[in-house]
């Protein structure tokens, strides 16, 4: 399975009888499936298995839908407004002892609002329902287009993100074979600090000064991060290779990533180490920011 990225577009259109029809879909990141629907007025029925199918070819994203619908090839029919055109007479005859006036002619009449109605011929219920079943099917295959669109932007994160993680696992074996935190480098500064605390004062004792250097030591030990660095990497490489919908995975494995690298600058004492700690953030970072457009 590949990865899927959560934008898109797409569109399609299509005829049915008298109907012409178009979709046209958008997608953006969301955190689960949102789809938005405009639909033109009297085309509610399409709305449940419109939505039915989406769910059943996308997981995540906000999706915008736009139905447009026209009948074409229909002749108009002119027909008169009887209710309107009575009101209208009724008060022209009630005006006409009222004011000084030409009588009304048969043009000014119909020009009058709401009198002439033009209007499509009658549409039969069985070519309405043959309508809306197309406009459903034309969805199917749109969203099918906007899925395909999505997945060829997912195999391009794919490879970015690979790439990233790779740095990532690079990064994490600079840091562990680092001079800098080999014991006998580790052992050498404190020491050089117990020397400058024995020299400002006499009053430390030695032996609880080499407690606390003991102490010191352990926290500052790296292995536990490091170690947990390659584990959430090869996490990460597995879930790639597996493909489908992996977002939310690898933006956990993102803040895993992230607070190992902290926790590594934060415990570090040597000067490459941090900088090495800070160059890991800055590509988990990278890592992250491209995770949030996959589905």
């Amino acid at each position: 399975m590949t990865l899927s990225s959560m934008t898109g577009f797409a569109r399609g259109h299509g005829v049915s009888g008298s109907y012409a029809w178009a979709w046209e879909l958008k997608s953006v990141n969301a955190k689960g499936l949102d789809l938005r629907l405009r639909l033109p007025a009297g085309w509610d029925a399409v709305e449940i298995p419109v939505r039915t199918r989406a769910a059943e070819i996308l997981t995540r994203g906000t999706v915008y839908a736009t139905l447009t619908v026209e009948r074409q090839g229909v002749a108009p029919v002119v027909r008169i407004n009887e209710a309107v055109l009575t009101a209208a007479l009724a008060t022209i005859r009630s005006l006409a002892g009222r004011i000084e006036a030409a009588p009304p002619r048969l043009d000014g009449i119909l020009a009058l609002k709401g009198v002439v109605e033009v209007i499509d011929e009658d549409e039969k219920e069985e070519d309405r329902r043959a309508a809306e079943a197309a406009v459903v099917s034309g969805f199917g295959q749109t969203v099918a287009d906007l899925a395909a669109m999505r997945a060829h932007e997912g195999a391009a994160l794919s490879e970015i993100l690979q790439a990233r993680i790779k740095e990532i696992a690079a990064l994490a074996a600079r840091a562990d074979a680092a001079p800098g935190r080999r014991a006998e480098a580790v052992k050498a500064r404190i020491a050089e600090q117990v020397a400058l605390l024995l020299e400002a004062s006499g009053r430390f004792d030695p032996d609880r000064l080499h407690q606390e250097a003991i102490l010191i030591a352990s926290k500052a030990d790296i292995r536990e991060e490091l170690d947990r660095l390659t584990a959430h990497v090869a996490q990460v490489t597995r879930l790639i290779g597996q493909g489908g919908s992996i977002g939310r995975r690898l933006d956990f494995l993102a803040q895993e990533l992230n607070r190992e690298a902290n926790t590594l600058c934060a415990k570090s004492n040597d000067v490459e180490l941090t900088n090495i700690g800070l160059e890991l953030k800055s590509v988990v970072e990278q890592f992250r920011e491209q995770v949030q457009n996959l589905e």
